[in-house]
């Protein structure tokens, strides 16, 4: 299993503009075959440091990683991310 996890800071961090990202990344939930698991979060402390959503994702394989990764669906929603975070950090490991 591969646990895929990334982490967004916002342009715009109002509570409304975060929770509609958060909203986008929970979208992809049951609409890409690969996808075993997804959970996405919201910071609740709002910290200067603190990113403000967390995706978690799980992948049966490295491939299956690869396959999420260019889904026309998750390129859409990294379209739209790319647009509305100032920054996100990822990594990728085995469970």
């Amino acid at each position: 299993m591969i646990r895929h996890i990334v982490l967004f800071k916002m342009k715009d961090r109002s509570p409304g503009s975060i929770e509609a990202a958060a909203n986008v990344l929970r979208n992809l939930q049951g609409k890409i075959d690969v996808l075993v698991s997804l959970e996405v979060g919201i910071d609740v402390l709002r910290s200067d440091r603190s990113f403000d959503i967390s995706l978690t994702a799980e992948f049966a394989s490295l491939e299956d990683l690869q396959a999420y990764q260019v889904h026309p669906l998750h390129q859409e929603v990294i379209k739209y991310m790319n647009e509305v975070r100032e920054q996100s950090v990822a990594v990728d490991y085995e469970i």
